[in-house]
């Protein structure tokens, strides 16, 4: 009884040890094979979980980075009710112009007529007077409140601010969008052609979501020095190829900025890696390739830009090969793994 017992526990230990093997990667070490190259087993490639994309051709137009600052509209919505009450009064100070110019045009026939005194003629003129230097008084004050707003805001949006009939300031008021004044590095510009940039506030360039352009600032960013501009944005919604959610961090009047800008030039060919291939090992960043049905080839990433989605590389990668996204750093483990020797070599 006591043999047929022993004999059940090591058959079952045997099991047991076979099965624990059937869980872990099997890697085929090949003598031949080049550095970077390790060989895994489908078994194993489907126990760890491993998953891989093929890779397609993406056009990539370089960036630069920028930061601004959302900007308060206070002072432009002061400027806004200085207008219209100048605007006001200018309409009142017309209206009483008018009735002066009636009314004197009435005393100077009555003095032809004797019918009236030259002193009460000379008292109408002189209200004309008084009420024509009131409407050039409201007039220079309407005058020298938009040269303030152009010379603070610019024309574009001195033109929304002051316009009587114009909502375009309404979706700030309501906080549908932000204002924000974006200053480009001492040695950079803004292409002709470019009309939207990507800005996002914690400098996370995944998250960053659009923003339009409105025109440039009359005045820029005294600590840095460049040419600057003003863009609108909602600050809320996260935009990725076709996906679109909203944003958990929205910008706030206040807030600092970064700012993603398209450089001059042509757009690049080259593929979208996702964030979650990459593998780091001693400050590098490495992508695994998948080369055939078992074989996986180490490759080191040099230049890469991040964009929304993942990082955009130019060389080194093509369109077309299939890219690991799930399981590099255990590929990383097993190829490191693999190259200490057993300790019965």
């Amino acid at each position: 009884m006591n043999v047929l017992s022993i004999a059940c526990i090591f058959l079952l230990s045997i099991t047991l040890v076979f099965a624990d093997d059937d869980d872990k990667p099997v890697v085929k070490r090949q003598g031949s094979a080049e550095p970077g190259t390790l060989f895994l087993s489908n078994q194993a490639q489907s126990l760890s979980g491993l998953q891989t994309i093929t890779l397609g051709p993406v056009s990539h137009h370089a960036e630069f980075t920028a930061y601004g600052r959302a900007v308060n509209l206070q002072p432009l919505i002061e400027l806004r009710h200085r207008y219209l009450l100048a605007l006001t009064e200018r309409g009142g100070a017309a209206a009483r112009f008018k009735q002066a110019e009636q009314n004197i045009k009435r005393q100077q026939d009555l003095y032809r007529e004797g019918a009236t005194s030259k002193r009460n003629m000379q008292v109408q003129q002189a209200q004309w007077q008084s009420d024509k230097a009131q409407v050039d008084a409201s007039a220079v004050q309407s005058e020298a409140i938009v040269d303030e707003a152009r010379l603070n805001w610019g024309g574009k949006l001195t033109e929304w601010a002051l316009s009587t009939d114009s909502d375009k300031l309404s979706a700030f008021l309501s906080g549908k969008q932000t204002l924000l004044q974006i200053t480009l590095p001492v040695n950079k510009q803004l292409a002709n052609d470019i009309q939207s940039i990507y800005v996002e506030a914690s400098g996370n360039r995944s998250a960053a979501s659009k923003a339009e352009l409105i025109s440039a600032a009359p005045q820029t960013d005294a600590t840095a020095q460049g040419e600057s501009y003003f863009f609108q944005t909602d600050g809320r919604r996260n935009c990725s190829g076709q996906s679109c959610g909203i944003h958990t961090n929205p910008i706030r009047t206040g807030m600092r900025v970064a700012a993603w800008i398209p450089e001059q030039g042509e757009n690049r060919s080259g593929v979208v890696i996702p964030k979650s291939a990459l593998v780091w090992h001693l400050d590098q960043a490495f992508v695994y390739i998948k080369t055939a049905e078992q074989q996986f080839s180490r490759r080191a990433v040099d230049q890469y830009s991040a964009t929304t989605g993942g990082y955009f590389v130019g060389n080194g990668i093509n369109a077309g090969e299939q890219l690991v996204v799930t399981g590099g750093q255990m590929l990383l483990s097993e190829e490191f793994r693999g190259q200490i020797p057993d300790e019965d070599d």
